[in-house]
């Protein structure tokens, strides 16, 4: 399995799948590069390089004990795109990824990069403050820092409900899905996923956002119960210089089912252009 060695001598791990422009896949909290299986299949299967990679602390790439914050996962974002040389690129990040890409893209600029998408994305702010009435209350984080503090195995299985809209009347629940969410929240280590928290919730990316001088899609379910549509997407795409935003009416946080393929289908689409 390839690895790249960062400068702190850590290892992070990378999926390398196909020919062709590339595709950098970042996932959410607290899962890994196999959450994007399924576009990362598509965009291979339609002539892309696709790179998914785990961020520090989550999967396959070492638990450190520091470094767990949204500067350090763009640096290392930005190690891997130098170490495999890629250019042209399109940073496509879902949630906390999300996070990741505006962060890279505020702090390293985008030579190497094409275009962008932010799916679910928690920029520009997802805490509620003053400034951000639109934002989640601060005791909703404490809450989940609570849950993976004392039983993270049971939380991440109960997550997966709203993860997935699985709470909502008439919705198709899947029990390998809600297991798949386990088993990758499972792979990340402890102190990471608690530090994850405060690095998703509480970093603001406004500024990033206004730097981005590149083509980005903003994609969202307006029925996001994880990172509400008002404090994210909306605003988000009202910063970006050149954003579009796409929203899938119904839709939840994690996509699934038609939800997923019809968004599959426009990242493909995306890329393409």
């Amino acid at each position: 399995m390839p690895f790249i060695t960062l400068s702190d001598g850590s290892q992070k791990f990378y999926k390398d799948w196909g020919i062709g422009r590339p595709v950098v896949l970042s996932h959410g909290w607290p899962l890994n590069a196999d959450a994007w299986e399924n576009q990362a299949v598509a965009l291979a299967s339609a002539g892309f390089r696709v790179i998914a990679h785990d961020r520090r602390g989550h999967g396959r790439s070492t638990q450190t004990w520091d470094g767990n914050h949204m500067d350090q996962y763009a640096d290392d974002l930005a190690e891997l795109l130098d170490q495999l040389d890629l250019t042209d690129a399109v940073l496509v990040g879902h949630s906390t990824g999300g996070g990741e890409v505006a962060r890279f893209l505020g702090r390293h600029g985008s030579a190497r990069v094409r275009k962008a998408v932010l799916l679910g994305a928690v920029p520009p702010l997802m805490l509620r403050t003053e400034a951000n009435p639109e934002g989640t209350p601060l005791e909703a984080f404490d809450g989940i820092r609570a849950g993976v503090a004392t039983d993270r195995s049971q939380f991440y299985y109960e997550l997966s409900e709203a993860f997935y809209g699985y709470n909502r009347p008439g919705a198709a629940v899947s029990e390998g899905k809600r297991r798949e969410f386990w088993l990758q929240g499972m792979q990340a280590g402890l102190k990471n996923a608690l530090d994850c928290v405060e690095a998703f919730s509480e970093t603001d990316f406004t500024e990033d956002l206004k730097k981005i001088d590149i083509p980005v899609l903003v994609a969202h379910g307006d029925d996001d119960q994880i990172v509400p549509i008002a404090a994210s997407a909306q605003k988000a795409v009202k910063l970006l210089p050149q954003g579009t935003l796409k929203i899938y009416a119904g839709a939840p946080h994690g996509l699934t089912g038609a939800f997923e393929a019809e968004f599959t289908k426009d990242l493909v689409a995306f890329v393409a252009s």
